[in-house]
């Protein structure tokens, strides 16, 4: 639950709070529409991890009817994760870094149908990562610590660190870094 801790103390970040989260805020951000849709998938990947497969799939089911995002249990997600609309949002990467946000409509997945969760044919997301309303990453892509994946771009090839990858199919923009960590 050191992660599920980790996402609301980022979601209190990104709205001004400074300092530690107390218990009643994370309580409150437990129910809060942009944070549960993450406790639901810490659910899933807490019993996942310990054997208990139909309670994973439960909440993962769950999050699917409530609020439209497809999680697999299997993803492996580093903490901080933001989630700011979900409806649309397909995650079946192989695993996500820390501190990434990711917005509605996006796709993480593979290029082939996959129902036995091939982890060599899913994309793998660095930590800081933006990945923009719409984007579709599909296939064994690897994108970097913060990178930026503009919104509905179709990303076919990686992406470097501290990239911006737009259009369809995504190209990289070269930015100076410093423009892109104001992203």
């Amino acid at each position: 639950m050191k992660k599920l801790r980790l996402d609301i103390e980022r979601y209190y970040g990104m709205r001004g709070h400074v300092g530690t989260v107390s218990t009643s805020m994370l309580l409150r951000g437990c129910l809060n529409p942009r944070m549960a849709p993450v406790v639901l998938l810490r659910l899933a990947e807490f019993f996942h991890t310990r054997g208990f497969g139909l309670l994973a799939k439960l909440f993962s089911t769950l999050n699917v009817l409530v609020f439209g995002i497809e999680v697999s249990p299997q993803v492996q997600i580093g903490g901080g994760l933001f989630l700011p609309h979900t409806v649309g949002t397909v995650i079946g990467a192989e695993r996500i870094g820390e501190n990434c946000t990711i917005m509605q409509g996006v796709t993480l997945g593979t290029s082939e149908p996959d129902m036995g969760f091939t982890v060599d044919r899913r994309p793998v997301v660095g930590s800081h990562v933006l990945i923009g309303s719409g984007a579709k990453i599909i296939g064994r892509i690897v994108i970097g610590d913060y990178a930026r994946i503009g919104a509905n771009a179709v990303v076919l090839r990686d992406v470097p660190d501290h990239a911006l990858a737009v259009g369809v199919p995504a190209k990289v923009v070269d930015l100076p870094t410093e423009k892109i960590e104001n992203l």
